[in-house]
C-alpha cells in the first residue's frame, strides 16, 4: 500500500490539510484581481497553497489560467525575462505551434529564437536578445495583461522564491521596473511568493521600496496543532494500522507544528510498523530522522563560528535576553553590537527565525539535533 504521507513536494487533494482561510482570501484576492504577496519560511506549504487555490478556481471557471515560474535557480535579470516569455507563452495556448504564433505577434518589438526538443510541451524554451530586451523591457513584461485582454483570459502569474531577485546586479532598479509595468495591469493578476520573511516583510512593507503595498501581503503561518491528531490518526487507520489520537497529538509539539517535518515523521513511522504505534515506535522514527539528516546537520554547524554556537546554545536553553550581562557572561557573546551582528548572520543563512514576539529555530529537527549534540 502506498504511504499515505507524503512530503518534499506539491501537496494536493486529500493530502492537503486545512487553510481554509488562506485558500478564501487567495480565492477573493485573485478573482477580484487583487495582487497577493505570500510569504512563510521553506516547508511550510505556500506552493501547495497556490496550487490549492488554482486547482479549486479552475474546477468553476477555466478562463483563469495559471502561470507558475520558480526562480530558485535564476541568478540573472536576462534569465528572468527568459523564464517569464517561456511560462506566459504557454500559459496562453495549450499548443506549441500557438506558443510560436503568440511569440511572433505579441513581441514585435523584438526577435525571439525558439529550442525544443523531442518533447515540445516540456522541452520548449525562448530566448532573447539581452540587447533588445534592455531597451523595451516593458514589451516582456506587458505580456501577461496583453494575452489576458486579447484571448479574454485571466492570467495569474506566480512567481516562487521571489526575493531571489537580489541576486541580480541591480535589484533595486529592476524591482521599479517591474513594478512600473505591473501596477498598470487590470486584467492579470500576479502572486509574489518568498521564503526570506525577514527580507521579504521589509520589500513588501517598506515605504521606500518600489513593492510597498503592490496587494494583499499574507504572512502564512503554520498550521494549527489542533488540526494535526485526527489528520494522522485517521490516515493510519485508512491503512489498517493504528495511531492513537492521543499519541498523535505528541507529534505536532515535538515538530513545533512544521507542515513538513510532521508529514516526514509520519512517513518514517508508518513505514515501520505493522500495526499500532507506541512511544518507543515515535523515539525510534525521530532517532532515524536524526540520523538521516545528521551529516548535513553536522556541515552546517561546523561552518558556523563559535559565537554563532553560543548564541544557538543560549537560544536552545530558552534565554529571552540575550543582552543581559548575565547571558553575554554565560555564553561568552560579547557586546550587545556583535550579538545584533550574531542574530543577523543567522538570520541570512536561514538558521534563525524572528517569528511575532520571539526569536526561533527555523527548522525544529535541527534544534532537535543541536540539542542532543551541544546541550548535553
Amino acid at each position: 500500500m502506498e504511504n499515505p504521507f507524503v512530503f518534499g513536494k506539491i501537496i494536493s487533494g486529500d493530502h492537503f490539510l486545512d487553510r481554509e482561510k488562506e485558500q478564501q482570501r487567495l480565492q477573493r484576492n485573485i478573482l477580484s484581481g487583487i495582487n497577493s504577496m505570500l510569504v512563510s519560511p521553506r516547508r511550510w506549504g505556500k506552493s501547495s497553497l497556490v496550487r490549492q487555490v488554482a486547482e479549486r478556481i479552475q474546477q468553476d471557471d477555466s478562463s483563469v489560467r495559471f502561470c507558475f515560474i520558480d526562480m530558485f535557480n535564476i541568478r540573472k535579470e536576462e534569465d528572468f525575462y527568459s523564464r517569464f516569455v517561456t511560462a506566459i507563452l504557454k500559459t496562453g495556448s495549450e499548443r506549441w505551434e500557438k506558443w510560436m504564433e503568440d511569440a511572433k505577434l505579441f513581441l514585435t518589438g523584438l526577435i525571439p529564437k525558439f529550442s525544443m526538443g523531442s518533447d515540445p510541451m516540456n522541452d520548449f524554451s525562448v530566448s532573447l536578445d539581452w540587447k533588445e530586451v534592455k531597451k523595451n523591457p516593458e514589451e516582456i513584461l506587458s505580456l501577461p495583461e496583453i494575452i489576458s485582454i486579447k484571448k479574454k483570459i485571466r492570467i495569474v502569474v506566480c512567481i516562487d522564491e521571489f526575493q531571489n531577485l537580489g541576486f541580480f546586479n541591480e535589484p533595486l532598479v529592476f524591482q521599479k521596473i517591474l513594478r512600473a509595468n505591473w501596477q498598470l495591469h487590470k486584467n492579470a493578476v500576479y502572486i509574489l511568493l518568498g521564503s526570506r520573511r525577514h527580507m521579504l516583510t521589509d520589500l513588501f512593507n517598506n515605504p521606500s521600496m518600489p513593492f510597498y503595498r503592490f496587494g494583499d501581503l499574507v504572512m502564512l503561518e503554520k498550521i494549527p496543532a489542533g488540526f494535526w491528531p485526527l489528520f494522522i490518526s485517521e490516515r493510519f487507520t485508512r491503512s489498517g494500522k493504528k495511531f492513537p489520537e492521543t499519541l498523535a497529538a505528541n507529534i505536532p509539539a515535538l515538530l513545533e507544528n512544521h507542515p513538513y517535518y510532521i508529514q516526514y515523521l509520519t512517513h518514517e513511522i508508518w513505514g515501520n510498523i505493522e500495526n499500532e504505534v507506541t512511544e518507543k515506535t515515535v523515539e525510534n522514527a525521530i532517532s532515524n530522522l536524526l540520523d538521516q539528516n545528521n551529516y548535513l546537520f553536522q556541515m552546517q554547524t561546523d561552518n558556523l563560528p563559535n559565537t554563532q554556537v553560543a548564541f544557538l546554545r543560549a537560544l536552545s536553553d530558552g534565554v529571552a535576553s540575550f543582552t543581559s550581562m548575565e547571558t553575554m557572561k554565560k555564553y561568552d557573546l560579547g557586546s550587545v553590537s556583535n550579538i545584533r551582528r550574531i542574530r543577523e548572520a543567522l538570520i541570512q543563512k536561514e538558521i534563525i527565525d524572528i517569528s511575532p514576539g520571539k526569536l526561533e529555530f527555523l527548522d525544529p529537527l535541527y534544534k532537535l539535533w543541536f540539542t542532543k549534540n551541544f546541550m548535553t
